[in-house]
């Protein structure tokens, strides 16, 4: 089963995503800011990073950055999840070591395919418990 480390701040946007992607069957570990982000991506050898990129205390591209530079996570997915959508903010997002990029309001089908996309170039699937 693919455990999702779901990095987000706003309580009811990381409900309303984390019961989707539990409600599709996948494992969603929890972190509102960015310094739980680094530490649980650390700890809770999740699959797939899915990261909000305004967060308090460390931000989502700070969090990116120190995720990159760990040898314990670097080769993690992380897919930035922003309101934020110019072409420098995108830029950002894969200047700060993001795999992918996905706007908000989420899109879930596009997510998903994004998730699906981004493992599967890490030679990774996107499994969900049956």
């Amino acid at each position: 089963m693919t455990r999702i480390l779901l990095a987000e701040d706003n309580e009811d946007n990381f409900n309303m995503l984390a019961r989707r992607l539990t409600r599709q069957g996948f494992i969603v570990i929890g972190a509102e800011n960015g310094e739980i982000a680094v530490e649980k991506a650390a700890s809770e050898s999740p699959d797939i990073i899915l990261m909000d990129i305004s967060m308090p205390v460390l931000s989502g591209l700070d969090a990116t950055r120190e995720i990159r530079d760990n040898p314990a996570t670097r080769s993690l997915p992380v897919i930035a999840l922003t309101a934020h959508v110019s072409k420098k903010d995108r830029d950002s997002c894969f200047d700060a070591g993001c795999d992918a990029f996905e706007g908000k309001p989420i899109n879930f089908r596009n997510l998903m395919e994004t998730m699906s996309n981004v493992l599967a170039i890490k030679g990774k699937q996107l499994i969900a418990a049956s």
